[in-house]
């Protein structure tokens, strides 16, 4: 944003004259924008002749030969920019271009220096900048309640009161005015010894050594943030440790902390986190105000109601959600929707997870562990790390073991129970006549079925079958193919099988010793 300058490697692009550089400039300003011809010209010209759009012509033309590679696009009689735009405070904004237009964005873009400079010192106090700042922009109040909260940390109380009383006499000199209320707060904070450290937190999940895959969902992520992100997918899909994996990789774009929270009081735990320990009235509200011109880093994980998360998207900051259902009612939200891994992905997480030597000695059987398990992160986890910790045992003992539990066992193995957690604790949530529909599925062992067989298979209504379909979709438990077809996962079909069977057993059992 200083001169319109360009390089390619290490080799300055020459960007020709000097209307030409400002024809790059107006479009790089209103990045994303369509600009119509009558637009540019007027930003270009202050007194545009005849062949001015002759000129914006040629001078598009060139830019595109020189800069073949940035996404320029003519539509309509008019022209779009699309490129990441960066100032890095070098030099004077768009120097050596001239017309009203430019003169304009020059003051915006020094306010928007001054506000990024500001916002950098504000997150890293440095006494000595500080007071260089103050001493360039003596006017500025921000920068000088800034200061004297950085004096009065290091000790020096006298030194900021000095300041305040110092922006006092000049205000009062140049305009008549008394202090405004951020240098009023910042005295009187001082004055009763309350003044503290603001809070940053840092609250990120650890990152997953073992993490593997999801190069497309992350790519997308990363194209999205700043911004909101979902993630939704059944659960043990591994939504959590994508979010994650994503935090890890932008925390850094957001200096003012990482917040993870999970829970129904979102807006609650966000205000606690920033250190509003018993907030009051609208949260939300309160929360927008407190991070207005910040850039937090939010990971709300397993959301379960829109509501809980409405209203909280902030300017510059980012939010990540995690949900089982897509909430389609969120505006703003990039969902990303998981399911198993990869068949590559899946099979270098199980060789990370119980070893490469013993993974790769049964090629054939990990293929069809992996199968049955639906590539889902979490089940192969807790298959891998009990496969690893039994030396002796393979791949082809466990799939016979898998079917021994699954016509033999009155009750789930623990290790079975714990590779289930994410079903059990969906199945929570289902109403009846879903369960009822899922072990329907499981005892035919059916994978692929339509909505008139569900209807014959459950004795549900027809007209209602379809509401019920969707709503198993909705949690992932069921994948939609056409219009009233659905697969049921290999995971979902056996590990609602094995808990239909041992209920069967057990209810059985019962039934039998009350006939005795």
């Amino acid at each position: 944003m200083g001169p319109v300058r360009a390089w390619r490697d290490e080799e300055e692009v020459g960007l020709g004259p000097r209307q030409q550089r400002a024809v790059l400039a107006a479009l790089l300003l209103n990045n994303g924008i369509r600009l119509s011809n009558d637009q540019l010209i007027d930003m270009v010209w202050d007194d545009p002749t005849p062949s001015a759009v002759m000129a914006l012509r040629t001078y598009v033309y060139k830019i595109r030969k020189t800069l073949p590679d940035l996404d320029l696009t003519s539509r309509d009689g008019g022209y779009t920019v699309r490129a990441e735009v960066v100032d890095d405070c070098r030099g004077e904004p768009l120097e050596g271009l001239r017309s009203a237009y430019f003169d304009a964005q020059r003051v915006r873009l020094g306010d928007h220096r001054l506000k990024t400079r500001e916002d950098c010192l504000e997150r890293e106090p440095d006494v000595l900048e500080l007071q260089k700042h103050v001493a360039a922009f003596p006017l500025r109040e921000r920068p000088r309640a800034l200061l004297m909260r950085a004096l009065y940390l290091e000790g020096r109380q006298g030194e900021a009161l000095d300041h305040f009383h110092r922006a006092r006499a000049l205000l009062d000199e140049e305009f008549g005015l008394e202090p405004g209320p951020e240098l009023r707060e910042v005295h009187a904070q001082i004055l009763n010894g309350d003044l503290t450290l603001p809070r940053r937190p840092e609250q990120l999940l650890p990152d997953l050594s073992d993490f593997t895959g999801r190069a497309e969902e992350i790519e997308q992520a990363l194209r999205t943030l700043p911004g909101t992100v979902g993630i939704t997918g059944m659960r043990g899909s591994g939504k959590t440790a994508l979010a994650t994996r994503i935090g890890h990789l932008v925390k850094g774009r957001f200096p003012d902390g990482q917040i993870f929270v999970r829970g129904r009081d979102v807006a609650g735990e966000l205000l606690r986190a920033v250190g509003v320990e018993n907030p009051v009235g609208d949260r939300a509200a309160l929360w927008r105000e407190k991070t207005r011109g910040k850039r937090f880093l939010v990971v709300v994980d397993d959301v379960r109601d829109a509501a809980a998360v409405r209203d909280l998207a902030t300017p510059g900051s980012a939010m990540i959600l995690t949900s089982v259902r897509r909430l389609n009612e969120l505006p703003g939200v990039t969902w990303l929707e998981i399911a198993g891994l990869a068949e590559r992905d899946a099979r270098e997480f199980f060789r990370k997870v119980f070893g490469p030597v013993r993974a790769d000695a049964e090629p054939e059987q990990a293929e069809v562990l992996l199968e049955r398990l639906s590539r889902l992160p979490h089940p192969i986890r807790v298959i891998g790390g009990r496969l690893s910790s039994r030396p002796h045992w393979t791949i082809e003992m466990v799939l016979l073991q898998m079917e021994r539990d699954s016509r033999l066992t009155d009750v789930i193995p623990p290790d079975c129970a714990a590779m289930l957690a994410p079903l059990i604790e969906t199945e929570k949530q289902l109403s009846d006549p879903e369960r009822h529909l899922l072990s329907c599925f499981a005892r035919q062992d059916a994978e692929v079925i339509d909505s008139h067989e569900a209807a014959a298979m459950s004795g549900a209504d027809p007209g209602e079958i379809e509401l019920v379909l969707e709503s198993l979709a909705g949690v992932h438990l069921l994948e939609p193919l056409v219009l009233g077809r659905y697969r049921l996962p290999q995971f979902v079909r056996f590990g609602f099988g094995l808990r239909t069977a041992a209920s069967s057993r057990r209810d059985q059992a019962v039934y039998t010793e009350i006939m005795l």
